[in-house]
């Protein structure tokens, strides 16, 4: 007997498809994983009460794992196409447990910058949104965007529950304690549930996208029949996609221009709303209770604009969630004038449920513009550049502060490349390739 045959009997001897189990292990990979690498924030306090060093000092960390993210981008995706996710994330989840760990041994500067930079950050983004997106997709094509909302929307349940755990660990058992049991924790659950369950594709199951049989049947043929009925550009969904022949293309332009604006609107109120709203009035409490709740509006948000993608369209999901962040910005400036807490709420239902739905559709239209066997390259690097806009986005938007001493200049320019990425993304014209499962008749 050989070596798939134990796998082929599990996957057909549960009640469900295969592919809602990657999706779980997904969830709580993302839950523990991405939370425990945008942890930084909390541990910043009480390293300065220890260290006394300066906050440039100290933020240096995060920046440096930042980088780091951005250079491995491409790498992640091209070791993920040659070993796939059974070893990377395992991997990439022990670097980062390692540098938890390590931190807690740390005296100086630089140290932090080798534990929590390099290997916490920067290892991090083996099990983010980055690793997961290059094989995730292969599991679904009809629910492909309610799939990928679903896993996502794990970030959402972890940050309501790592965080609180963490600001009280931090409290009673200290810093050091608290990463040490971060570190185990990923050691305990990310590394063991991956290296068992996580695959690459259904293939390697005996199983076909979706949960179709893997026997050739009329129920098959169909469904091939309904794949092919996807294909609006036959020419271009044959093409085997390389990094290289994807460059050439106007389309990897517009995708990488939708990309570097839409992280660019997320990220500039992830960072700056809290300082805004203490800057008109509002209390840190109220401030703070709104930055939590648009994570959880979130995991509405996600599910649902990935589900309204796979019916409508990649192109309206998009709009969708950027015309969220759109409307947040808008909402933002209305609050300098207006402080009530009613717009805050409102700020937030924008903010969460439309536009935290970009991931959803960030996940999902790449693999439908340039999918082929080096599309983990491709998406690396299509990830890289979103990492600038992420990066460009607050730095821009604090560097506005400084020149006009107020946030209206900012977040009118945050707007107005709000509504830029949802051009770029109709002009990228994933509906040209490909229709979503929804736009196909009987999809």
């Amino acid at each position: 007997m050989n070596d798939p045959a134990p796998r082929l009997s599990f996957s057909s001897r549960i009640p469900f498809f295969y592919g809602w189990i990657v999706v779980g292990v997904a969830f709580v990979t993302m839950a523990i994983g991405v939370n425990s690498r945008t942890s930084f924030s909390l541990l910043v306090p009480p390293l300065l009460e220890e260290f006394k060093w300066d906050r440039a000092t100290i933020s240096a960390t995060f920046s440096i794992g930042f980088v780091t993210s951005v250079v491995l981008s491409p790498l992640v995706g091209a070791l993920m196409d040659r070993f796939g996710p059974r070893f990377v994330i395992p991997a990439g989840a022990t670097v980062t447990a390692f540098g938890f760990l390590a931190s807690t041994l740390a005296t100086e500067p630089w140290h932090f910058y080798v534990t929590l930079g390099l290997f916490v950050v920067g290892g991090g983004l083996f099990i983010n949104y980055i690793g997961h997106t290059v094989f995730l997709p292969n599991w679904f094509s009809k629910r492909r965007g309610l799939a990928l909302g679903i896993a996502f929307s794990g970030v959402g349940v972890g940050s309501i529950t790592i965080f609180p755990w963490m600001q009280h660990s931090i409290e009673t058992v200290g810093w050091r304690g608290t990463n040490i049991a971060l570190g185990i924790l990923i050691l305990v659950v990310i590394v063991p549930i991956n290296a068992l369950l996580q695959r690459r594709k259904p293939e390697d199951l005996g199983l076909l996208s979706d949960g179709a049989s893997g026997d050739i049947d009329e129920e098959n043929a169909a469904n091939q029949a309904q794949e092919d009925a996807r294909i609006v550009d036959k020419e271009w969904a044959s093409v085997d996609w390389t990094l290289s022949s994807a460059m050439r293309t106007s389309r990897y332009w517009w995708l990488v221009a939708a990309f570097v604006t839409g992280l660019w609107a997320w990220y500039s109120v992830q960072v700056h709303q809290t300082q805004f709203l203490i800057d008109i009035g509002i209390s840190g409490e109220v401030a703070a209770t709104a930055l939590g709740l648009v994570p959880l509006a979130g995991i509405a948000g996600q599910i649902m604009i990935g589900h309204f993608s796979d019916r409508m369209g990649r192109e309206w999901g998009w709009t969708v969630a950027l015309f969220g962040y759109f409307l947040t910005y808008i909402l933002l400036l209305l609050l300098a004038v207006f402080p009530f807490e009613a717009l805050i709420y409102t700020m937030v239902a924008a903010q969460g449920v439309m536009g935290y739905g970009l991931a959803s559709v960030f996940g999902a239209v790449g693999v439908e513009l340039f999918a082929g066997k080096k599309y983990g390259v491709i998406f690396g690097t299509l990830g890289a550049f979103a990492g600038v806009g992420a990066a460009m986005g607050p730095l821009a938007t604090g560097w506005l502060f400084d020149l006009f001493g107020s946030y209206d200049v900012a977040f009118a320019v945050a707007a107005a490349i709000s509504l830029a990425s949802i051009i770029c993304m109709w002009l990228s014209g994933p509906r040209k390739v490909r229709l979503v499962a929804g736009r196909v008749p009987n999809g």
